[in-house]
């Protein structure tokens, strides 16, 4: 695949350098790639957990409810883990960003551009499969959207769109494709692998054993995936202004459960 050329700290060719010291191996980026994936399930099992040791009846079905605070503990741990591993090889949390100067305003055109281009994207393959799996998508949000208490709906209004812009796209697109790309030596594959973990990871937020839930949650944002992947391969230095518009957009998610909750 054909890129533009950045430089910086985390620009594929010092990565390369990296690799070739074996300063990076292979275990921490397939490690980061899975993370979040378990990440969702083990908070929400030490959810249940706590819903049974408190004697709810079904405290599993209790613990989907609270999955924004799963993601919320989920989100800070890819946060530290991104910035241990910066440490490790001599960069900082902000150096995954890429970030330039003097492209601010044509990467801000751009990435406004890739927004505007995957919203169709990530809302039109939710919908439709929802509708093919559910026979009515109004089924898949009573599955996600349950009330909360009132503090835990604006700890979630506040801190699930500000963490997950910092850790959801930088964990995937800021540390894990640009190694699986030097490591593997394929651009593609690297693009693929991160798209595709990027959808599955939902398959676990919240976790609930009906197979078509779990379809659904893994295959309804791998379009979107595949373009951010693909537009961040070739131009890393977008991710800033992506992670500010995933935030946005997950921001209706925490207005969501906010109404709710207020009900």
């Amino acid at each position: 695949m054909s890129t533009s050329v950045d430089s910086g700290p985390n620009s594929r060719a010092r990565v390369g350098e990296r690799i070739a010291s074996q300063q990076v191996i292979w275990n921490w980026p397939v490690i980061m790639l899975f993370s979040r994936l378990a990440l969702f399930a083990f908070w929400q099992a030490i959810l249940a957990l706590i819903f049974a040791v408190l004697g709810w009846a079904s405290p599993w079905n209790a613990s989907i409810a609270w999955w924004p605070v799963s993601a919320i503990l989920s989100n800070l741990v890819s946060l530290l883990l991104l910035i241990g591993l910066a440490r490790q090889e001599g960069m900082s949390y902000f150096d995954y960003l890429n970030f330039e100067r003097r492209t601010l305003w044509r990467d801000l055109l751009i990435s406004l551009g890739i927004l505007v281009i995957s919203a169709p994207l990530a809302y039109i393959p939710n919908v439709a499969l929802a509708q093919a799996l559910f026979g009515d998508p109004q089924q898949t949000f009573e599955l996600m959207f349950h009330s909360l208490p009132l503090w835990a709906a604006y700890l979630s209004l506040v801190l699930f769109p500000i963490s997950i812009a910092l850790a959801e796209l930088p964990t995937y697109f800021g540390y894990t494709m640009p190694r699986l790309a030097v490591l593997t030596g394929r651009g593609w594959a690297a693009v693929s692998l991160a798209a595709l973990f990027l959808s599955l990871q939902h398959t676990t937020l919240p976790l609930i054993f009906d197979w078509r839930f779990i379809l659904w949650r893994a295959v309804m944002f791998l379009p979107f995936a595949l373009l951010v992947a693909i537009a961040l391969y070739w131009r890393p230095r977008l991710l800033a202004f992506l992670m500010i518009g995933h935030g946005l957009i997950d921001l209706q998610v925490g207005l969501i459960i906010l109404t709710e909750s207020s009900r």
